[in-house]
């Protein structure tokens, strides 16, 4: 049934891809249909596949239950309470939910109260000879897939749950990882067997996550990209409140007249608009930034990330897959031509860091200067869509951390060394053909000494105009002119921001804190004067 209905998707849209989507048996059956349609463009979506039955703990109990009497079922209840979900995970979902703590403790009392009655209910439901059939099932489709595991070619996300007492859904994993060739995997360490019902599980924001929803053959990150709901936008905003607390930042913006004043009102609301600016230590400017044009603007910023961002993650990786989940959800694309010609095309708002890796991992005493290449990148492509160039400094880590390990400490140490230069080769390479300080893109991750924390400053220069001078900057030189005033202007906004924060009574995160505590916690910090 399920490859008839391959064939007529295949025949009535050759070019979409066809999903499959599988719990437990599910995915055991997905998995078996891809084998034997390897020509054919499936995706597959897996939630603890059962392939691993023969290892769990209710396949010895199946030849107990095919011998039991009907009037002796002593092992039944035990495989159906199994099933049941983790009151904890209730208590968290209600929670998340903002219910009040007198009715959480009351519904997870009464759920806990009535659990065994629902398990008998569900035993005359299901009768023993159903279940039997069902393991029977399982156990039959486990030993075919994983003997077919080979022949799999199709794209497949695998969902495993850490409190799965079915089956060893990790481990299983871990094994499926390895053997299939196409392979993402994320895993639900509080999360039981049936996990897509269990309250607080999205299977749409995980798609979105991964890039793994496309129209087409291959995956394009514009045409493709579904912006993330206002709930879906919601979970990173809150997990990176208490940074945005520590950070205070200030957001600065230039007005048509030139005017500097505080907030956003000087960002154009129309696109394209292309924001290019420093990229501070680790990036650490991001994620206010991005927060603040999603509350203040309801603009959703595009950002040109490195392509490592994007690649399937390998063990031993410093940062697990989840951490760049957040960034392909909010509209990050790999860098490249065609990604900033699409996104440009398409009226976005995209975000470029011309320094790229080299300025987001700089060395000791490098804060605050920037590495852009010596031809122009953008300029040309900003002109031939009339896209306003948006020139933005950030100041603020070298009140946050101080570099002491950086990548010339540790090119002089074997073992780092030899580190560097491995994730260097397995991540896909940019600016290869480039020249000076900006080709180095080696990956590695500094060693930074924390301060006692100060406060983030963001100024955005005045918008400039490219519309309507395609053939005036179709010339080098001129283009190569705007180029240099671009980052100029940063440098300039980086210069107005150092000398400008020294006078602002909250640059101290103790000072911010005593105004909170007097103020309310829900009051704007000033600044210094504007």
């Amino acid at each position: 049934m399920v490859e008839r209905t391959i064939k007529a998707e295949t025949n009535r849209s050759p070019n979409r891809p066809i999903y499959l989507v599988g719990e437990s048996l599910g995915g055991c059956l997905a998995l078996a249909v891809a084998a034997r349609n390897p020509d054919t463009d499936l995706l597959l979506i897996l939630a603890n596949p059962a392939t691993s039955f023969d290892k769990s703990q209710i396949q010895p109990l199946l030849p107990l239950l095919e011998l039991m009497p009907e009037q002796l079922q002593l092992s039944y209840p035990f495989i159906l309470s199994l099933m049941a979900g983790d009151p904890w995970r209730t208590f968290n979902a209600s929670t998340e939910k903002g219910l009040p703590p007198q009715q959480t403790v009351g519904e997870l009392s009464k759920d806990l109260l009535t659990m065994p009655s629902y398990i008998s209910v569900l035993a005359d439901i299901l009768p023993k000879e159903t279940l039997l059939w069902k393991l029977q099932m399982l156990k039959s489709a486990s030993a075919y897939t994983s003997s077919r595991i080979h022949a799999v070619k199709a794209q497949t996300l695998l969902l495993t749950s850490g409190k799965d007492q079915l089956l060893p859904s990790l481990a299983e994993g871990a094994r499926l990882e390895d053997a299939l060739q196409r392979c993402d995997l994320r895993k639900f360490d509080d999360s039981g067997h049936f996990l897509f019902l269990e309250d607080g599980f999205d299977l749409v924001t995980i798609i979105k996550c991964l890039s793994f929803y496309r129209r087409g053959k291959s995956l394009n990150y514009v045409s493709d990209y579904l912006p993330p709901t206002p709930a879906e936008y919601k979970k990173p905003c809150e997990s990176n409140r208490w940074f945005d607390e520590i950070t205070g930042p200030v957001m600065l913006s230039t007005l048509e007249d030139g005017r500097i004043v505080r907030g956003l009102d000087g960002i154009p609301s129309e696109g394209p608009v292309l924001y290019v600016g420093y990229h501070m230590l680790l990036g650490l400017e991001l994620v206010p930034m991005v927060i603040r044009f999603l509350n203040q603007r309801n603009i959703l910023l595009r950002g040109i990330a490195h392509p490592m961002l994007f690649e399937k993650y390998r063990k031993g990786q410093t940062l697990e897959p989840a951490f760049y989940d957040t960034f392909r959800l909010m509209g990050a694309a790999p860098v490249s031509g065609t990604n900033l010609f699409k996104l440009l095309s398409s009226k976005s708002h995209v975000l470029l860091y011309p320094g790229g890796m080299r300025e987001a991992l700089h060395r000791k005493g490098e804060e605050y200067k920037l590495f852009w290449p010596e031809q122009s990148e953008f300029v040309r492509m900003a002109v031939r869509f009339g896209a306003k160039i948006v020139p933005f400094g950030t100041v603020g880590e070298d009140d946050f951390g101080e570099v002491f390990f950086d990548y010339d400490d540790q090119m002089k140490i074997p073992y780092f060394r030899d580190q560097i230069r491995q994730m260097t080769e397995e991540f896909a390479k940019v600016r290869t053909n480039a020249t000076g300080e900006v080709a180095n893109q080696d990956v590695h991750l500094p060693w930074v000494r924390p301060k006692i924390p100060g406060r983030f400053y963001y100024c955005f220069g005045k918008p400039i105009e490219t519309a309507g001078r395609k053939q005036e900057l179709k010339d080098r030189e001129k283009s190569h002119e705007l180029y240099l005033e671009v980052k100029s202007e940063v440098e300039q906004c980086m210069a107005y921001l150092r000398e400008k924060r020294e006078n602002d009574p909250y640059r101290s995160i103790f000072s911010r804190l005593m105004y909170r505590a007097t103020h309310g916690s829900t009051s704007e910090i000033p600044t210094y004067e504007l």
